[in-house]
């Protein structure tokens, strides 16, 4: 049997998480606590505080079946790039965290004195920062982006930026992607401009702990979506093994040019596909897209970063 190399690790549970949020904390309408009270009763174990340049930890939100992450967002820069900002470790360094607001539109270089207090930092809403690639191409210090911000999405129809992220991913730039709301909830929720229950990222952790939620961030054990679900990744030999819900379309984008694709019979679904590999895609990443258009995203795999023995050999 040929060896597996799984993208999404084989153990752990997947969590469902809201990555940015605001609350009555700073411009959203909702109280922190009605926020997770809303969430949790939709199926989120997750939620990502980012209110803001207001940092909380929201420590009293926690639950067994909720953890809440202390983070915040603010503009950085001249330019204005709009960024998350994550708490890896919420109990450590506190009285840097509370002042860490008054140094950010220094420059962008205070993204590394962030990421020096123990923050993840992720760019935000690139389009409506109106901001391009000649801008953001020398921003450093981010482990992510937002692929998808549903908010934006229903305010403007900006809010899905794949070409951002493979933009940045052609200019050496190795982020991860999120999907998330952004969700202010001006509009309540059964309004159709309501921002909230669009865009989500789901976690694969070894247990909805602090911990273990952060570390499998870091190592980018988690996929974005609209909607469908990518079960499973891995690469068995050469081969790209891709498990899903039921989807309309699989497709498979590189650094260059083309892409593989795998699309179902009109009235069908499907939900799995399989691609053969030939060691120069340079990137990898996966987009589902369902009968309705909502895209299921991974994380971009760079193949030499991967132990791939038949990829070594090749070279």
């Amino acid at each position: 049997m040929e060896e597996r190399v799984y993208l999404l690790p084989k153990e752990g549970d997947f969590y469902k998480a809201n990555m940015n949020c605001r609350t009555t904390v700073s411009d959203g309408k909702l109280t922190p606590e009605q926020v997770k009270e809303a969430y949790r009763s939709r199926g989120y174990q997750i939620a990502a505080y980012t209110d803001w340049e207001k940092y909380r930890t929201h420590g009293e939100l926690h639950a067994l079946d909720f953890l809440a992450l202390a983070g915040f967002s603010a503009d950085v820069g001249k330019k204005g790039f709009r960024i998350n900002f994550y708490d890896t470790n919420p109990d450590e360094m506190r009285e840097e965290k509370e002042k860490c607001c008054e140094f950010l539109s220094k420059g962008s270089d205070c993204i590394e004195r962030m990421n020096q207090l123990g923050f993840l930092a992720s760019l935000s809403l690139t389009c409506q920062s109106m901001v391009n690639y000649e801008d953001y191409k020398e921003l450093d210090g981010l482990f992510a982006m937002e692929i998808y911000n549903y908010s934006n999405d229903v305010r403007e129809l900006r809010g899905y930026e794949p070409q951002v992220y493979d933009e940045m991913l052609r200019c050496g730039k190795k982020l991860l992607c999120l999907a998330a709301d952004g969700n202010c909830n001006e509009y309540p929720f059964e309004h159709p401009f309501n921002d909230s229950f669009g865009g989500f990222t789901k976690i694969k952790a070894t247990e909805l702990t602090y911990d273990a939620v952060i570390e499998a961030l870091k190592k980018g054990n988690f996929y974005s979506s609209m909607g469908p679900e990518i079960r499973s990744l891995y690469i068995e030999g050469k081969e790209l093994v891709i498990k899903t819900g039921p989807v309309q379309k699989i497709y498979v984008k590189n650094q260059g040019r083309n892409c593989y694709i795998k699309t179902a019979q009109p009235g069908e679904s499907l939900e799995e596909a399989r691609f053969s590999l030939t060691g120069k895609e340079g990137y990898i990443r996966i987009v589902c897209g369902d009968e309705n258009g909502l895209f299921a995203v991974s994380n971009a795999y760079f193949l030499n970063d991967l132990p791939l023995k038949w990829l070594k050999e090749q070279v």
